[in-house]
């Protein structure tokens, strides 16, 4: 398997052939195309000052070898030849020693000879440094009325100073570190992920409280703080996954028995009209119960997957929610709870029954959890950019730690509300209020009471 690692160093290991290729490319280009003549022409320049020098001796004698190898020991090499064909090498001897036929002219035609513009080496600028006698310039030149020809060539081991090998040796040493470099930071990249990928196959085992420890702020910093927080929030859907089964098998374990028994009851027992009426109701009841249940769920899978099919109708809030009240009046006196409302004609382009889901549950939950005598305060208003609805009661609250929850589905609060329903309501409100392109928040004390405020954007605004 390819490891990041791997792919990283051989990524810049590609990509440091790929630059070295085409900088070799396109220096070869510019050597051909420029540098190689005006080299060329250079060395024509010295050779011809050489011939010069050697025209003003008239003889062949010590001056003119002394002439010629002070010449070379200055970095030349030097190949000097008559008409006759007797030639004579000046310091450091050439690799290769035949002439082409082009050189000939320099003694019959008296021409400069260019070879060092026109040879072409294995390797193009290469060749620059090939040590043959046909990568030189020729020139003539005279000597006691006999014909010369001085040809010359810059000695490769005198191009290189001590100044180029420390150039030489400094782009060894940032080649070196920069390799060395980018295997240690690639190491050091690679690890958090590393340790990512640890605490991923933890998730698939169900641990989520792998520790990652990884304090970096750039953005696999940000990758791994989004981790944790990820890990938390699986934590707890994971937490309350297996207390929602818990809860819902409770919940319809419990009527399935009541049902199951008093059906039992019903078939093997003599019982009077009155015991007989009384079990068919608490089957009846139960029953209920248990549809309920199913449609609640039903209605969370529909909004969760959004398939539930919107029918969309101009809805007047207000008589939605003085009907609701209506529905739940004989709970409001059982409990002798007063509800007061203040309810401005508004109309809202929504789904009827989703809507009256959400005045169903909060005003359910406002009268389950509130205390007897106590009172519920409803309200409804709009603006130019919003309607907005308040839900107010004086019941038991919820304490500041557990408010930011209580819209997670399948989550209740504490044994108080775990005794009745299944989590479900306020998660089924939010969802369906954001479907009306809406939000909800709560606002509770422990003792005192919740509020919920409801908030629908018109289109335009929401957009801003």
């Amino acid at each position: 398997m390819k490891t990041l690692y791997r792919k990283f160093i051989a990524a810049t290991l590609v990509i440091l052939a790929i630059s070295i290729v085409l900088s070799f490319s396109l220096t070869n280009w510019v050597y051909m195309t420029s540098t190689k003549g005006k080299i060329d022409r250079q060395n024509v320049v010295i050779a011809e000052e050489i011939a010069n020098g050697l025209e003003n001796m008239h003889s062949s004698g010590p001056a003119y070898e002394t002439y010629l190898n002070s010449m070379s020991k200055l970095g030349y090499q030097l190949y000097i030849v008559t008409e006759s064909g007797e030639g004579e090498f000046f310091g450091q001897p050439f690799n290769k020693t035949e002439l082409p036929e082009e050189a000939a002219k320099v003694l019959t035609d008296q021409e400069v000879y260019h070879g060092m513009d026109s040879f072409a080496g294995q390797f193009l600028m290469m060749g620059h440094f090939s040590n043959d006698l046909e990568n030189t310039v020729g020139v003539p030149f005279t000597m006691n009325d006999q014909n010369y020809g001085l040809f010359l060539r810059p000695n490769n081991k005198l191009l290189f100073s001590d100044i180029h090998m420390i150039f030489a040796w400094f782009f060894v040493a940032i080649a070196v570190v920069s390799i060395t470099g980018v295997i240690w930071f690639a190491k050091h990249l690679i690890k958090p992920i590393t340790k990512l990928t640890e605490a991923t196959r933890e998730i698939t085992r169900e641990n989520f409280n792998f520790p990652l420890n990884i304090a970096r702020r750039d953005e696999i910093g940000q990758l791994a703080e989004s981790f944790s927080r990820m890990q938390e929030q699986l934590q707890h859907n994971d937490e309350a996954r297996k207390s929602f089964i818990n809860n819902v098998s409770h919940d319809f374990q419990s009527p399935l028995m009541n049902i199951q028994g008093y059906a039992e009851l019903l078939q093997t027992q003599k019982l009077s009209a009155e015991e007989h009426f009384e079990y068919v109701q608490i089957i009846d009841q139960e029953s209920k119960r248990l549809s309920n249940l199913t449609k609640q769920l039903l209605l969370l899978t529909s909004l969760d997957q959004k398939s539930y099919p919107m029918k969309l109708s101009e809805v007047k809030l207000d008589d939605q929610i003085k009907e609701t009240i209506r529905r739940h009046q004989w709970r409001l006196e059982e409990k002798e709870i007063e509800v007061s409302y203040k309810l401005a004609p508004v109309i809202i382009k929504g789904d009827p029954e989703l809507l009256v889901n959400i005045w169903d549950n909060l005003l359910t939950n406002a009268i389950k959890y509130n205390s007897h005598g106590g009172s519920i305060l409803i309200s409804l208003s709009q603006t130019e950019s919003a309607i907005e609805v308040v839900f107010q009661d004086t019941g038991i609250g919820i304490s500041e730690d557990t408010i930011s929850q209580i819209f997670d589905r399948f989550y209740r609060v504490d044994s108080a509300r775990k005794k009745d329903g299944t989590g479900l309501g306020l998660s089924i409100v939010k969802q369906i209020i954001e479907l009306h392109n809406g939000e909800i928040k709560a606002d509770s004390q422990a003792g005192k009471g919740t509020t919920f405020t409801i908030t629908f954007f018109r289109e335009k605004h929401r957009e801003e």
